[in-house]
Order: C-alpha cells, then sequence, then structure tokens
C-alpha cells in the first residue's frame, strides 16, 4: 500500500467518514494461490448432509434438514433506493435472506453449527458412538448426550455467533458457555440463558471478551473453544453457501458469466462468516463474482487492516477509533488473523457506512418489502449506493470492461434479524419514524 493513499484513509478514517476503497491487489481466481482445496469444501457438505436426519428431528422447523435461507429480488427496494439517492440501479436487486436461517436466526447458523456438528462426530467416532456411514439420527439417543455433558464449548460474541454457538451446543447436550462483550444485546443474552446456554457477560470489547474465554477454555481439557478469529472449521462452513447460492440462481434461471456478473455485498465484523462466504462463492464463480464488504465508520477493522497490510497486528483502537456501533454485530475493533490475508488477492472492495444510514435503509426495506433487519444486517445497501455513484467504484467498472451494467446480479447479504424481539423491532421503526 502507497504510504500516501494509506494515511489518507487512516485520516478519512479517524474523521469517521464513509470510505470506499477499492482493492488493488485483486487479481484473477485462475492464479489465486488457494489456502484450501475443494475438497475441504467437499468435507464440510459432506458433513452436513450426514446430520440431516439429525437436524430435522432435533429442530423440526428446518426443512429437510438443510439449514439454509431464501434468495429474493427486491425489486420495490430497488426503485425507492433510486429514488431517495438519486441513483440508477442497473440490473437485478437482490437479498439473500441469511436473516431467516433457522436455530440461530443469521449468516452464523451455517458456520457455528456446522463446527459444533463436526466436533460432536469427532467426540462420538473417537469413542465407537458411530461411523459415518450410520444414520446420524443415532446423535439424538441419550449415551450421545451423556457423552457430551462431560464436555464444555465456549466462545466470544457480540451475539449471533454465540447464538449459533450456544444453542447448537446446548441442544447436542454440551454443557454451552458464551463470553459476552457489552456491545451484545440484553434480547441475545436472554435467548442463550432461555436455551440452557451459561452466559458470562464482560465489561470489555469484543476482543478481550474472546480473550478471556480463549483462556479460560485453555484450563480445561474437557472444554473446547469456538475461535472466531483463527477456525478454519467455521470458515468452511460458511463456504458451502457459494455451493447453495449457485442451485438457487440456476432455480431462478439466473445466468452468471462475464458479462453478466454476480456483484456480492457483505457486512463485515471480524471477517470470518464473509471471508468464508466470498472464498465459497469465488470457488463456484470465480471471475465472474465481485464480492465487496462493508464495515461501520466507528469500527472498520477489516479495512483497516488490509490497506495497511497489518492485518490482525492492528486494530481500530490504535487510530484512536472507538469500536462502538449500533450494528452489535460487527463491533470488532480487530480483524481475523488469517481472514484478510486470504481475501487480499480476491476481495474487490471494502465500504464503511455510519450508524445513521442503517437506520434509513431499515426503515426503506421495511416499507417496501415488508423485511425487518436488525441494523447491522441493513449495512450491506451502503455497497450499492456506492457501486452506482462513487467516482471509484465506476472506474471499477471501467476496467472489467466486458460487464454488462444492466446484466449485472446485486446481492445484498442479509446477516441476521430473526428473532429480534417484537418490541425492539417496535422501538426500531418507531425511532425511525
Amino acid at each position: 500500500m502507497n504510504k500516501k493513499i494509506y494515511s489518507k484513509i487512516e485520516e478519512s478514517l479517524q474523521k469517521g467518514e464513509e470510505i470506499c476503497w477499492i482493492n488493488d491487489k485483486k487479481i484473477d481466481f485462475s492464479a489465486y494461490d488457494s489456502p484450501f482445496e475443494t475438497s475441504d469444501i467437499d468435507n464440510a457438505e459432506n458433513r452436513l448432509h450426514r446430520f440431516l436426519s439429525y437436524i430435522q428431528a432435533e429442530f423440526p422447523e428446518v426443512k429437510d434438514g438443510i439449514i439454509e435461507s431464501p434468495l429474493q429480488e427486491i425489486s420495490q427496494m430497488k426503485n425507492a433506493m433510486n429514488e431517495k439517492y438519486n441513483l440508477i440501479i442497473k440490473g437485478r436487486l437482490m437479498i439473500k435472506r441469511d436473516d431467516l436461517l433457522p436455530i440461530a436466526g443469521s449468516v452464523k447458523a451455517r458456520g457455528g453449527i456446522y463446527e459444533i456438528l463436526k466436533y460432536a462426530e469427532k467426540l462420538a467416532i473417537e469413542n465407537n458412538l458411530i461411523t459415518p456411514e450410520d444414520d446420524y439420527i443415532r446423535f439424538r439417543e441419550p449415551k450421545f448426550k451423556e457423552l457430551f455433558s462431560k464436555y464444555t464449548v465456549q466462545v466470544g460474541s457480540t451475539g449471533n455467533l454465540g447464538l449459533s454457538i450456544g444453542i447448537m451446543s446446548a441442544a447436542m447436550g454440551f454443557n454451552a458457555v458464551v463470553h459476552m462483550s457489552d456491545d451484545a444485546k440484553e434480547w441475545k443474552k436472554k435467548r442463550l440463558r432461555d436455551n440452557g446456554v451459561k452466559v458470562i457477560e464482560h465489561t470489555c470489547n469484543y476482543e478481550k471478551a474472546v480473550d478471556s474465554g480463549r483462556k479460560e477454555s485453555a484450563n480445561d481439557k474437557y472444554s473446547y473453544f469456538v475461535d472466531d478469529e483463527r477456525s478454519k472449521d467455521l470458515f468452511l462452513g460458511y463456504s458451502v453457501a457459494g455451493r447453495r447460492l449457485k442451485k438457487q440462481l440456476c432455480d431462478m434461471k439466473i445466468q452468471v458469466n462475464e458479462k453478466s456478473p454476480l456483484f456480492v455485498y457483505i457486512p463485515c465484523g471480524i471477517g470470518g462468516a464473509p471471508g468464508g462466504i466470498t472464498y465459497g462463492l469465488k470457488t463456484e464463480f470465480g471471475d465472474n463474482v465481485h464480492c465487496f464488504f462493508v464495515e461501520p465508520t466507528n469500527a472498520p477493522c477489516m479495512l483497516l487492516g488490509m490497506v495497511s497490510g497489518l492485518h490482525d497486528k492492528i486494530c481500530v483502537q490504535d487510530i484512536g477509533i472507538s469500536g462502538k456501533t449500533e450494528a452489535d454485530g460487527l463491533a470488532v475493533g480487530r480483524p481475523s488473523m488469517f481472514i484478510g490475508k486470504i481475501m487480499d488477492n480476491i476481495l474487490s472492495g471494502l465500504f464503511t457506512v455510519k450508524d445513521n444510514k442503517l437506520v434509513e435503509y431499515l426503515k426503506l426495506l421495511y416499507n417496501t418489502e415488508n423485511i425487518y433487519l436488525e441494523p447491522s444486517a441493513t449495512a450491506a445497501f451502503k455497497c450499492i449506493e456506492d457501486i452506482m455513484s462513487n467516482i471509484a467504484c465506476l472506474d471499477y467498472l471501467n476496467k472489467h470492461k466486458n460487464i454488462d451494467v444492466n446484466n449485472i446480479t446485486h446481492i445484498v447479504w442479509a446477516t441476521g434479524g430473526k428473532f429480534v424481539p417484537e418490541e425492539i423491532k417496535k422501538q426500531h421503526l418507531n425511532n425511525m419514524n
């Protein structure tokens, strides 16, 4: 990164300005030195398949045992954004409804639940309770819960990852512990406790809550810590989304090619979920998918790490940014220790958004499409606004001369909101009027 460019970006970050950064280190995916094999995603997908009967029996609301969300077009939102922000959004505008993912109600369901299932499978096989050829509905048998009750699963979270890890762990019979920072919402703590999860509250930020949980777990040989900063299992669980999305697009007869690409916009906290999703999408669509992250102006940890080249060696507090934001799931000061490095050559760009814009998008989406998202989940709409109006983004489009802007499929990734209590929803909506 050019030092002058970095200094300018750092100054804008310190001022709390919204930024559009196009990644000049992005390369053709055919030249990308992937840290994983295709077989790694195959294994994740196959493992999830083995657990279908268990998931369906344990959580009857999960159709066919598949933890997946719908993809839908939001043309009314597109028209409203055009009018409100003086835009001309060309192509389709769609939303990936990870806010509706069962069990956890957020994007974290894929990776979080996958990691717990993998850990449970490992213990069961080591204790000769099951083989991969068996019907995994057997995980509901008392002897499995008896085994798992000897073990503790711990995680540090501002909320959504804690919900996926905590609820799944408790359901399988583990002692589930979630360490939560003071950014976490009270309703998320209550939902965890209502599902038999022990919540330990820390009067500190996300990073310190994770560190406390990691240290506590390390002192107990029967404790397993799900590490959002370092977990490759979480990453691979998220990456399965690429294949699922490809099938949905095929079913909707939406073609993806060089002239008719995907532009995908994902809210980013520590980076695990958006990183895994991006990697999964790139393995399916290669250079025909262009992925962008978006972060709050008060917690732009991934942007700071990538533009500085320091990744997890720098945090937003190092340059005087608070890390405090209404977008609680994105309230992270330091990025994952390995996600930024994976994204260096495949991420198309990063945006930042002010908290008040989250409220605007929330209201506009609710009024046009009757879709409610929690504030952090609306962040990706900022990417649409910038892509259609920002000079740097238009330059990006011009560099990809074969793209027909009329045939772009824009996908906004909605990351959470299903289980927000009605009184909180009403509070948000009343505050917007």
